[in-house]
């Protein structure tokens, strides 16, 4: 474990590994025309970064079951039973292949992207906004003492990185890759509110 980061302009480190992960982050912020998007909402979820174009896009896959199991979660009909069933089916086979542990009950906004699912390990009560991006290994997870992590709108998680607690990300965040935050405190200097987020370690 390395010493306390902060995501802080002055801080060199974070500039390198701000300007790497924009670089990652950019190559998915793309709409249907392939042009690259300039704005992604927070609060406004952009279906088509779900939208299903072929059979093997896992991880769209793997979201298509749960919006599907929610669909049906409260339905007492037949009908709904046995597509819940057929869900919970194709849930278990995509988490296989993406190698993914996110549950069907998972509180999702619309639009989240996972271009490399491997290793998404997501508590069954964390929240998380519409339009986020998640890398691979990422962790959503409760501590000691309790609570769990709520991810506002389009809030980037680079690989890796590690959310422990009821940490509550503001939208329009980035978390680094390889990071574990405890926390997140918000700040002013000369007027402006800026996000801080407190960094206990470095993978």
């Amino acid at each position: 474990m390395g010493q306390h980061l902060h995501l802080c302009e002055n801080n060199p480190m974070q500039r390198r590994r701000q300007a790497s992960f924009g670089r990652i982050a950019l190559d998915t912020a793309m709409d249907n025309n392939g042009q690259f998007s300039s704005e992604i909402s927070a609060t406004t979820p952009d279906w088509s970064r779900e939208a299903v174009t072929a059979f093997w896009q896992p991880s769209r896959q793997l979201l298509k079951t749960i919006r599907g199991y929610q669909r049906h979660q409260s339905g007492k009909g037949l009908l709904s039973r046995l597509r819940r069933r057929l869900y919970v089916f194709e849930h278990r086979f995509w988490s296989v292949v993406t190698g993914a542990d996110i549950p069907l009950t998972c509180q999702i906004g619309g639009g989240l992207l996972m271009p490399h699912p491997n290793g998404i390990v997501i508590h069954p009560s964390a929240i998380i906004g519409v339009n986020c991006l998640l890398f691979q290994q990422v962790t959503l997870g409760t501590r000691r003492g309790g609570g769990v992590p709520r991810l506002g709108g389009h809030v980037d998680v680079g690989a890796g990185a590690k959310i422990f607690g009821a940490v509550v990300v503001p939208a329009h965040s980035e978390v680094p890759a390889s990071t574990i935050v405890t926390a997140w405190s918000l700040k002013r200097r000369t007027g402006t509110p800026e996000a801080e987020a407190v960094i206990v370690g470095h993978m």
